[in-house]
């Protein structure tokens, strides 16, 4: 059973910043997509970014090169740089992997964009 633990969220103001770290219960190759999806209230869960071996990162078109994602293998953590953050990226923000096929997802951390 995979298990994700999420943290970094909290409350920050416009144009400020965060890094959302995320580490998995097992070892998670790195051929294994690892990521980050959020959801705002009454809005469906939406990509945020994503990350494996031999290909380039995915990004969603909202993040206009404000956030990286990045991850440390030995560590099964993936992270998520967060810049110049706006009130419309207030959401609960998770993580997940992809491991044979099947979706695992962390509890999700609250990210507040407010001044």
């Amino acid at each position: 059973q995979v298990q994700l633990v999420e943290s970094g969220g909290g409350l920050v103001q416009p144009g400020g910043s965060l890094r959302l770290s995320c580490v998995a219960s097992v070892t998670i190759l790195s051929s294994n997509f690892m990521g980050w999806y959020r959801q705002a209230p009454g809005k469906q869960r939406e990509l945020v970014a994503k990350l494996r071996s031999g290909r380039d990162p995915r990004y969603a078109d909202f993040v206009q090169d404000r956030f990286t994602i990045s991850r440390d293998n030995a560590r099964n953590a993936v992270y998520l740089q967060m810049n110049s953050l706006k009130p419309d990226d207030t959401a609960v923000y998770y993580c997940y992997t992809l491991v044979d096929g099947e979706a695992y997802w962390g509890q999700g951390t609250q990210v507040t964009v407010s001044s």
